[in-house]
């Protein structure tokens, strides 16, 4: 995606930009859409000639193009859906993350019983063994929360998915207290939204943030109904930091936040 930007901002067509690496349009258009990786030869003769002098994106994305195929998401090609694994890859880079969801948990807070209930529901059509797959995916992602350098991670969470029965009553209080226990890592906060909270009516928001490893890679990844969408134009990002604080003001504190918690527990 960053190299058909730098070959858009060059004014150049994926042909011309082919001609550069002794090829055609095809392999440039494959590049560009993440079907083949790109050597870091090629990226940065590409780079040069689109007349990019970001030194620091340059060498990110170097980084990145050798990286290509050894993140653990990599086990899961050709089992799981790209997108799927875009998001791993995505949240796996990310300097910073920050989530926003009204109807369910957030996925890197998910306790195992409950994502096993949402994808039973949700993906009822599926065969056991791919159903297994995708829980295991869901939770190998919360590892990145657990590595030496994980990413700043802020949830922020409306009443309505903590006080959702996805399963029965045991998965809601495993699933509560699986967020209070994750809350306490470093790094991590969780905050709730109430229903008593005035001037919030972002009831069909949900997004993810991930701040890049430098601003030019920022990406906001959004849900729909027939699988995820990443937008990284400076508008859209603009307008999802906007949600986000939007989201903030009405939350309560963290330490307010875990006590709301423990007491939609009590109800159970």
């Amino acid at each position: 995606m960053e190299l058909r930007k730098m070959r858009e901002r060059a004014d150049m067509t994926a042909r011309e930009a082919g001609e550069l690496l002794g090829t055609g349009p095809i392999q440039i258009s494959h590049i560009e859409a993440g079907r083949i990786g790109v050597s870091e030869e090629r990226l940065r003769r590409l780079a040069e000639n689109y007349h990019c002098d970001d030194s620091e994106l340059i060498e990110t994305l170097v980084d990145m193009a050798t990286e290509r195929g050894r993140g653990w998401w990599e086990d899961y090609r050709g089992a799981l859906a790209t997108p799927a694994l875009d998001i791993a890859a995505l949240e796996w880079h990310a300097r910073s993350l920050s989530t926003l969801q009204v109807v369910y948990v957030p996925g890197l807070l998910q306790a195992e019983p409950y994502t096993r209930a949402l994808l039973t529901y949700a993906r009822s059509s599926f065969s056991a063994d791919h159903l297994e797959a995708l829980v295991d995916f869901r939770m190998q992602r919360r590892a990145v929360l657990h590595r030496e350098d994980p990413p700043e991670y802020t949830a922020t969470i409306h009443e309505a998915a903590l006080r959702m029965r996805v399963g029965d009553r045991v998965v809601a209080g495993e699933q509560l207290r699986y967020i209070l226990e994750r809350s306490e890592l470093p790094g991590v906060t969780v905050r709730v939204i109430p229903f008593s909270a005035d001037g919030f009516a972002g009831m069909g928001d949900s997004m993810l943030y991930a701040t890049g490893p430098v601003p030019r890679l920022d990406t906001v990844q959004v849900d729909q109904a027939h699988g995820s969408a990443f937008l990284d134009g400076e508008s859209q990002l603009d307008h999802y930091r906007k949600r986000l604080v939007i989201a903030e003001r009405a939350a309560l504190s963290p330490e307010g936040s875990r006590d709301f918690i423990r007491r939609i527990e009590l109800d159970l």
